[in-house]
């Protein structure tokens, strides 16, 4: 056993034996492909979705096992800051050539957040050993 652990912190590999004894999980080998008309059978198999249905259900959104997958509701039942998610953010370039006099209270605050950040990456280069 103690050779099997030597070989383990080696190598990084855990003998089939000791993985057992551990109680390790490995992965399930996967079984080799039939050969012949493998696609005509996973065409089969593929369940064939209306477009009423695509374009009114979310597919893949359901995390429970029971349960189906959530419907898409109207925009109005969506809070509105929902919106504005991937509303482009400006830069800390054109933050720069505006006046910081005249910036909103959202851009100041994105404009100071991102000096410091700038200003603690540069020191980080600075200080960095190479």
């Amino acid at each position: 056993m103690a050779m099997a652990l030597r070989r383990v912190l080696k190598h990084g590999v855990i003998p089939r034996d000791a993985a057992q004894v551990v109680g390790i999980r490995g992965f399930a080998i996967a079984s080799k492909a039939k050969k012949g008309g493998k696609g005509a059978a996973d065409a089969a198999k593929t369940p064939v979705l209306s477009k009423e249905l695509k374009s009114t259900t979310v597919f893949g959104a359901n995390i429970l096992k029971e349960g189906s997958d959530p419907k898409l509701q109207p925009d109005s039942e969506y809070p509105e800051w929902l919106w504005h998610l991937l509303n482009k953010r400006p830069m800390l370039s054109e933050l720069r050539r505006k006046d910081a006099k005249t910036l909103p209270y959202e851009d100041l605050k994105r404009f100071v957040k991102l000096v410091n950040r700038a200003r603690i990456k540069e020191q980080n280069a600075l200080t960095a050993k190479n």
